[in-house]
Order: structure tokens, then sequence, then C-alpha cells
């Protein structure tokens, strides 16, 4: 590939890369709003849980969330810059000490659960 190539590439995803989403960090409960086509409407669909994993960079970030549904682990895998997120909430800061979350797909109960981050007020 050529330097000019290069550049154009960059250019374009800089323009499709998002910035309105919030600050959100492994450990952290979230709720995705996603965008979900069926026919001809369209509804959001909203996923709720833990970011369990943040990889990629530009263009092709993404994040996984996942969540317990009737007793069963489910993991769903989000691009960062899609235009199908129609919005991210955070709804719990959680403390962690790492970058990865995988040991929560063996962990039940208590072992599952993720401290909150205590904020200090001033």
């Amino acid at each position: 590939m050529g330097g000019t190539q290069m550049d154009i590439l960059q250019q374009v995803s800089r323009d499709q890369i998002r910035t309105d989403l919030p600050d959100y960090r492994v450990g952290d409960t979230v709720k995705v709003h996603y965008k979900i086509k069926e026919g001809n409407k369209e509804r959001i669909q909203v996923f709720q849980g833990i970011v369990i994993q943040k990889r990629g960079a530009g263009i092709s970030k993404t994040f996984t969330v996942r969540k317990v549904s009737s007793g069963v682990g489910v993991e769903r895998i989000f691009p960062q810059n899609s235009p199908n997120i129609d919005k991210l909430e955070i709804i719990r800061h959680g403390q962690v000490r790492r970058a990865k979350l995988f040991y929560l797909r063996s962990a039940q109960g208590k072992a599952g659960r993720i401290k909150e981050k205590r904020r200090f007020t001033v």
C-alpha cells in the first residue's frame, strides 16, 4: 500500500469514530441500548451487564458485556463505533485490578460480584 492510500483509510475511519459515548472501563456495569432491525421495523433492545474486556484500537475497537440470564451466562461483543448503539448508560463503576475479567465466566454466586468503586466527595 502506498502512503497516500493509508492516509485516506485513516481519514475515513477518523470520521466514523464515535466521541459521544461516556468514558466506561472494564468492570463497570453498563446498559447498552442497541438498535435491532426486524424486517422493516426497528426497535431498541437493552443489554445490561458487566464489561469484561475492551480490545482493539481506532475504528475496530470492541467491548464485551457479560450478564447472567436465567442461570446462563450470556456474552455479547459490541463494536464501540457502531451506529447501531443508540446510547450507553453506566449503572455502576466497578473496582477491578485487571484489564480482562475472564475469571467471571467460571465464578458463581458471590465470587462473581465486583466491588463498587468508592468516589470521594470534597
